[in-house]
């Protein structure tokens, strides 16, 4: 497939997407922070795989990005499947009016199709993943919140409400994740809350994820990702911060946007790299104009996207300096 640079005027609208400004006053960056490329999924307002190439010259922050492929809609997540295809959580729309999940196979000498998709029945979708067993798991906010777990054939395999808030359905719920011991894990925005479930809907564990001795920060939950030792990485939405919960749900690791002097301004999207480091999406875009970012376990930021393009809802990031990022994503 042809890789092109990207025409600002390319999705009607007049985003610059190659960027060049004063680097962030107060950010730790690395001594080897440089010129490196990723390649990403990008989800929101903007659905695309993109080629990043960011860093330090001169004393500032530069960014340009090349376009491979791009989708017609808004999307909520989306992760590039083993196979090539794409699976996205569509936003709600004039098409896709209660949210949708579609999995997609892109085309290359013809238009892209969809071979799997469920369309929303209440309020959002707000979240897919597909397991190694080829189902798919799905959350739908609404007046009766609820986890989906569905076979290509479109039958519902597991069904439960979730224990969460109803009034503001919106924020309900965000990325749940089945578990390798066939467990849900669910984060829940206002019930500051990250929750298993068991395949019956019965709570197994919660964790709370106030910050503690300072109840006024909104640390809803976004992400819930298990890591290898059986602790929970989790971005803090509104809370500006990425913590690391231990496997009994004690706080053991967080960055916050102090840390990175406003990079990190809503930190939704998050993935744990091969090397360590994470990898940060700022939904109401960090100081200076961040959409991406990544840090050491130390605090030091070593890489970063600036640009003038919409905000990233979540991510996949595929690969790093044209080396990919080995499977299973912990996003």
């Amino acid at each position: 497939m042809t890789r092109t640079t990207v025409n600002p005027l390319r999705y009607g609208h007049k985003y610059l997407l190659t960027a060049s400004c004063a680097l962030l006053a107060g950010i730790c960056w690395a001594d080897d922070a440089s010129h490196d490329s990723r390649r990403v999924l990008i989800c929101g307002d903007r659905t695309a795989i993109v080629e990043i190439t960011s860093g330090i010259a001169n004393g500032s922050l530069h960014s340009q990005e090349t376009v491979e492929w791009s989708y017609p809609a808004s999307s909520r997540e989306g992760w590039v499947l083993p196979n090539g295809n794409l699976l996205l959580a569509l936003s709600k729309g004039n098409l896709t009016p209660h949210g949708a999940a579609v999995e997609i196979t892109r085309g290359e000498q013809r238009e892209d199709a969809i071979v799997w998709r469920y369309d929303g029945v209440q309020n959002e979708v707000n979240s897919i993943h597909k397991t190694p067993q080829g189902t798919y798991v799905l959350t739908e906010a609404g007046p009766h919140p609820r986890l989906l777990e569905i076979d290509s054939a479109g039958k519902v395999q597991v069904e439960f409400p979730l224990v969460c808030q109803k009034p503001n359905s919106h924020m309900q719920t965000r990325m749940a994740r089945k578990q390798i011991d066939g467990t849900y894990l669910v984060p829940h925005l206002l019930d500051f809350a990250i929750i298993r479930y068991d395949a019956a809907g019965k709570v197994v564990s919660r964790i709370d994820t106030h910050v503690a001795g300072e109840p006024a920060i909104n640390s809803w939950p976004f992400t819930a990702i298990t890591l290898p030792d059986g602790g929970i990485l989790a971005g803090l939405t509104n809370g500006n911060r990425v913590v690391e919960f231990d496997k009994d749900g004690k706080l053991r690791w967080q960055i916050t946007a102090a840390d990175t002097d406003g990079a990190i301004d809503d930190a939704c999207g998050v993935q744990r790299l091969p090397n360590g480091n994470t990898m940060i999406a700022s939904y109401h875009i960090g100081k200076g104009g961040v959409r991406l970012l990544e840090v050491t376990p130390e605090k030091k930021v070593v890489w970063a996207w600036k640009a003038e393009v919409p905000a990233v809802h979540h991510f996949h990031l595929l690969s790093m300096n044209g080396a990919d990022v080995p499977p299973p994503p912990l996003r």
